[in-house]
């Protein structure tokens, strides 16, 4: 296939079962990669209750976009089943140029809007024994592959390009704990010539996103009028556009340790969405929240929400000190 920068490269997207790792998978094959698929759903043994998708259904869409999609069923938790799987890779490709760190598995264990102090520990602590633990150990058995070739890209997936609260401890703690990895592998194999960094999309369509709406991916923007917030939605393929510019990119070394987001990489290199756009979740939020405070009528509960996450992620920026006075002041007033 035409365009493909990426072709003779071999990668694993780790938790590519559906959302972001399937676009991310999706779009590292239509550059021309080979596309090693993993996570714990498989046709007949599907692991999250409620969800269809399965890694099989992942890899057969790599191959169709232009790539080669393996799938290999991996529970990231269990280290023994991810040595398996890199000595797998060995011994298939002897080398690995990329590798996506996509786990979760932590949505029916989040307790939204609850106070810390109310929160099942024993339900925390296996969310981050999913959503960090498993990019530990899975960046601890991969990376070897990239350092005795001094070359390759982790990428560490997260949900906002701040470090503000995220709404509820554990959640939080998961989703700036792989920022915080892809900081501190950068830190450990810039001698080696291997690139980590973290990534974030926007407002996803993903399956279940798109479920709970009552929409589809062709007719998504009926769900606009439920959530208006939903007409700046990304599809995962977005973000999968995102690090293939990255793995394309022959200086991405220079953005090692750093935080990025899809809008900002589309900015920068260039890419769309499928349908042709450009969503900018950050200047849209923001723009939101201005309309917010600026209104004359009473503000609704989604209202003080919506800026109350806003000022969660101006507070700790030191660019955003006056607004994050302002919305402060304006919560306090309401």
């Amino acid at each position: 296939m035409p365009n493909q920068p990426l072709l003779g490269r071999v990668a694993v997207v780790a938790g590519a079962t559906r959302g972001a790792g399937r676009g991310i998978a999706r779009m590292l094959g239509a550059a021309g990669t080979t596309v090693y698929c993993t996570g714990r759903s498989v046709r007949g043994r599907p692991a999250t209750p409620g969800r269809p998708e399965t890694i099989e259904e992942t890899a057969e869409m790599v191959t169709a976009d232009g790539g080669r999609g393996i799938a290999v069923h991996t529970d990231h938790t269990v280290e023994s089943e991810v040595q398996r799987l890199f000595a797998r890779i060995r011994g298939e490709q002897d080398r690995l140029d990329v590798l996506v760190n996509d786990i979760w598995g932590g949505d029916a264990l989040t307790e939204w809007g609850s106070p810390f102090w109310t929160l099942s520990t024993a339900q925390g602590v296996e969310l981050l024994e999913r959503a960090v633990l498993s990019h530990v150990i899975t960046s601890r058995h991969g990376a070897p592959l990239m350092v005795e070739h001094n070359a390759g890209l982790i990428v560490e997936v997260t949900d906002g390009d701040t470090h503000g609260y995220r709404g509820n401890l554990f959640y939080d703690l998961a989703k700036n704990a792989v920022i915080r990895l892809a900081y501190a592998m950068a830190a450990d194999l810039h001698a080696h010539g291997v690139t980590a960094l973290a990534i974030t999309p926007g407002f996803l369509r993903s399956e279940a996103v798109l479920e709970a709406l009552g929409v589809t991916e062709a007719n998504w923007r009926d769900g606009i009028e439920e959530d208006p917030y939903f007409s700046e939605s990304e599809t995962p393929c977005f973000v999968g556009r995102a690090v293939a510019a990255l793995a394309a990119d022959p200086h991405v070394g220079r953005k090692s340790g750093g935080l990025f987001s899809s809008w900002g990489l589309a900015r920068e290199y260039g890419f769309t969405d499928l349908d042709g756009r450009k969503p900018d979740w950050s200047r849209f939020f923001a723009r939101k929240v201005q309309e917010i405070i600026e209104r004359d009528t009473p503000p609704d509960d989604m209202d003080r929400f919506v800026v109350r996450s806003r000022l969660h992620q101006a507070e700790l920026d030191p660019s955003a000190i006056e607004e994050a006075a302002r919305l402060r002041a304006w919560l306090d007033r309401r």
